[in-house]
């Protein structure tokens, strides 16, 4: 039995550490070597505080700042657990909406958005939610969108606002892979350099 039991032990150990230990700390510490900021979650540092993430996107609600896509995620109800409630940008619950193209809640959603900014023709980014419902990015025709109502409330000239916005544009990946973007707090980051 013992000629069994050991063989079996042993190799479960050994396995244990290699699997448990060794890859991950290798993996990691590759990681830290080679692409140290991504391995630390892509923060965003302001003043040396940990002010968000490259990755995930914040809610930006004041006129002064550029909006981002509206986010689908949501938190449970404090009031009711057994519910939930709309929680923009709750990393800890990634998701998209789930609603298909003839959902009637989707097409209420959207004619709502699309009436707050103003009506007509809207970008799809500024009215539907990503499917992470997590997306820092917006196209950079829906940041040019926003430049009339940034610069207004922060008293700028919109050429300049306008400038920034196409300063902070993210070109495709290698120019063919993705599509053109702006990470919303980068470009709003930027804007409080500007002051006012």
């Amino acid at each position: 039995m013992t000629s069994y039991l050991r063989p079996s032990l042993v190799l479960l150990g050994v396995f244990s550490l290699l699997t448990g230990a060794a890859y991950p700390l290798a993996v990691t510490g590759v990681a830290q070597a080679v692409f140290p900021s991504q391995a630390n979650g892509s923060a965003i540092l302001k003043d040396g505080t940990v002010i968000g993430s490259a990755l995930i996107g914040q809610s930006f609600a004041s006129e002064r700042y550029f909006h981002g896509r509206p986010s689908a995620t949501t938190a449970a109800d404090p009031q009711d657990a057994t519910k939930s409630v709309e929680s923009p940008y709750n990393a800890t619950n990634s998701t998209g909406s789930n609603l298909g193209p003839s959902s009637a809640a989707l097409k209420q959603a959207i004619s709502e958005r699309v009436a707050a900014l103003g009506g007509g023709a809207q970008p799809a980014d500024l009215v539907t939610a990503s499917g992470s419902g997590l997306d820092p990015h917006i196209s950079p025709d829906a940041a040019l969108l926003q430049v009339a109502r940034v610069a207004k409330a922060r008293g700028l000239q919109e050429e300049r606002v306008r400038q920034l916005v196409l300063e902070q544009a993210e070109p495709r990946l290698l120019g063919v892979l993705g599509e053109p973007r702006v990470n919303v707090l980068a470009l709003n980051l930027a804007l409080d350099r500007l002051g006012r």
